[in-house]
């Protein structure tokens, strides 16, 4: 199942390339875990959510407050339902223009062709200072 799952969550990177958000939300049970590691009150996407609208809310307020300069999965494993995700982005904050450059690991959970869960691992730190005032 894993090479399954590996080649859904690259079509999800594809359709986030596309700016197709419809795909991505498609591709999750309806109580989808969707979890930034980081704490809300250091950037406003941060933390956990639950459910598609929150994920449709999630990609909204991604758009409103981000432009993203370079996002490129490099790396790709998966290990019974879960795919790992590894990569590099720099996203350019619209209120200040700073920026944040920083690797990441994306973990997917997936059970019958469906995203169940999404966890992000990155340098929360350079988000927090990109997005201050």
């Amino acid at each position: 199942m894993s090479s399954a799952n590996i080649t859904l969550v690259q079509s999800l990177y594809a359709a986030f390339g596309r700016g197709d958000v419809a795909t991505i939300v498609a591709a999750m049970t309806p109580d989808v875990d969707w979890i930034l590691t980081g704490r809300r009150e250091d950037h406003p996407l941060f933390g956990a959510r639950k459910g598609v609208a929150k994920v449709e809310e999630f990609f909204k307020t991604l758009a409103e407050l981000q432009e993203s300069i370079a996002f490129t999965p490099k790396e790709f494993y998966g290990s019974d339902d879960r795919v790992f995700a590894l990569g590099h982005y720099i996203w350019k904050i619209r209120k200040n223009g700073r920026q944040a450059d920083s690797d990441w690991c994306h973990v997917f959970t997936v059970k019958g062709g469906k995203v169940t869960k999404f966890q992000e691992f990155t340098d929360t730190a350079q988000f927090a200072a990109a997005i201050k005032s």
